[in-house]
């Protein structure tokens, strides 16, 4: 969750006033203060989806000049806005909370005037669109951390690259690799098989850092009064649940490639290996893999993003724009609580609009290693 006050904590659950606001800014600025133009918004939301390549997008409809050319403020040619939405509290000062960077992809408008939509994304579809133009060679021992500062700063030259574990980054290569083609599918792999997950944050940061404790809520989700639940849908799938990761490394060098297992093995958890929901593992190879500790990260990282009860909930309740994807939660209404991992959100930068989400309940797990 981004950090917000307790005031906020406690405002957001009654009525209060909502503030919004859309800047837009050259690119490659970080902060939540960043400099440049500001746009009167009329309606949108912000789309954050964890499983998504590029985790945050915008949809909005603001007052703005049609762009005229490659200087205009909404020209798809590198600007960025700034979105924020916060409270007004009675005092008459207001508290935000930064939406994060998002780069302009295109502009619509029925007719010749009027409102102007405008959709983008977040800096992660830089990433995916800066295919590399010559295959890139990275030999044996150079650290992780130079690696993906080499191919983030390439694209974003000022880019901020934040290690919640800063020891990671001097990780070593196991063996000589060559990127072929797709810078963002060279720098996933890097990551995921390190055991981390990556996106731009709220701050313009690209963060690299180990999958939210699922067992920790930071918010609770209850109906009643002074609850933010608006109304719940509830559906139970087996669909994209794995109960095991088998995770390995691949290379011409390897006689044995390094191999590890990740299993759900708590004897209460409905998911269970081995119980009646069966066994059902997910396979990931990686070149970057090069010792069995690496195979053990990965596996027991990617268990614990696709583990738990497959029973999901799709909420709308009072928008909290400090939650992100993969935030855990409560949900409380009157036949009980659970604790559930959020997955997407929407945030709306109106508001009469309320904000909707999807979550998978998380159980207690016993992860086992082998």
């Amino acid at each position: 969750m981004r950090p917000v006050s307790e005031r906020w904590l406690r405002t957001v659950r009654g009525s209060h006033q909502m503030v919004v606001e859309a800047r837009v800014v050259p690119p490659g600025q970080t902060g939540v203060e960043p400099v440049g133009a500001t746009l009167q918004v009329l309606s949108g939301d912000v789309s954050m989806d964890a499983t998504a390549d590029v985790r945050s997008t915008v949809d909005m409809t603001v007052l703005a000049p049609w762009p005229t050319g490659p200087g205009s403020l909404l020209a798809p040619y590198g600007n960025e806005i700034h979105l924020r939405r916060g409270i007004r509290y009675g005092d008459g000062s207001a508290e935000w909370v930064s939406l994060g960077y998002h780069r302009i992809d295109a502009v619509e408008q029925d007719g010749l005037d009027g409102a102007v939509r405008v959709s983008a994304s977040d800096r992660m579809a830089g990433l995916i669109d800066a295919r590399l133009l010559q295959p890139v060679q990275h030999p044996l021992g150079k650290p992780v951390g130079a690696i993906v500062s080499e191919l983030v700063r390439d694209v974003y030259p000022d880019a901020v690259i934040e290690w919640d574990d800063p020891l990671l980054a001097f990780a070593g290569l196991g063996r000589t690799l060559v990127g072929e083609e797709s810078r963002w599918e060279y720098l996933q792999d890097l990551i995921t098989s390190l055991g981390q997950v990556w996106w731009w944050d709220h701050r313009g940061v690209l963060r690299i850092a180990p999958p939210p404790s699922p067992t920790q809520p930071v918010w609770a989700v209850d109906s009643g009064e002074g609850g933010v639940l608006v109304s719940l849908r509830r559906s139970i799938s087996r669909e994209g649940v794995y109960n095991a990761v088998v995770a390995t490394g691949e290379g011409a060098d390897e006689v044995a490639p390094p191999r590890a297992v990740a299993y759900d093995e708590g004897a209460n958890s409905p998911t269970r290996w081995g119980g009646p929901f069966g066994k059902v593992p997910r396979y990931y190879s990686s070149p970057f893999i090069s010792t069995t500790a690496q195979a053990e990260a990965a596996a027991r990282a990617m268990l614990q993003q696709t583990l738990g009860v497959p029973y999901n909930v799709d909420l709308t309740m009072v928008p909290h724009a400090a939650l992100e994807p993969l935030d855990p939660i409560v949900v409380a209404h009157p036949h009980g609580q659970e604790l559930h991992v959020l997955e997407t959100l929407r945030v709306p930068l109106s508001a009469e609009t309320a904000m909707t989400g999807t979550t998978r309940e998380q159980t207690l797990m016993v992860v086992g290693v082998s």
